[in-house]
């Protein structure tokens, strides 16, 4: 197994691509989804999604309404994480409080310093992300501008 890293992401990113790169990242968590999304005006759009289960996207991660997104949270504090969304009082009367369950998220940043998506791992389980974990998917947020 490869060790965890940002190197070794950045390798993954370099001699593989993105997908592949995301599917690394996602190897070293116990969440189902592993995801980038990008925004687009009112809407952030999935551009890359890996499932541990190998099931086609739902419908409702293909494209979500900004205003009540997680995401929107990542890019207002800088990361936002939640072990059981359904729990977490900072969500209370979010719509997708309790769907979106276990949600772990950093802004991914144009090379130009501008708001490009969002890099994630969430599932629809309450599941606790390792805080290195967490540090690497912020790495790894870093890495990715030069192949989105």
């Amino acid at each position: 197994m490869i060790p965890r890293s940002v190197e070794a992401f950045r390798d993954v990113l370099r001699s593989s691509g993105v997908e592949l790169a995301l599917a690394w990242l996602n190897s070293g968590v116990p969440h189902r989804y592993s995801a980038i999304y990008r925004f687009e005006g009112a809407l952030l759009r999935n551009e890359f999604l890996f499932d541990k289960q190998g099931a086609a996207p739902p419908e409702y991660l293909l494209a979500v309404p900004f205003e009540v997104s997680f995401c929107r949270f990542a890019l207002r504090d800088g990361a936002f994480r939640t072990d059981n969304s359904a729990v977490d009082e900072r969500l209370r009367g979010h719509p997708y409080r309790g769907i979106v369950v276990s949600y772990h998220s950093v802004p991914v940043m144009t090379r130009y310093g501008d708001v490009w998506g969002t890099i994630s791992h969430f599932d629809t389980e309450a599941i606790r992300l390792a805080d290195e974990e967490f540090e690497l998917l912020k790495a790894a947020a870093l890495e990715l501008p030069a192949f989105l």
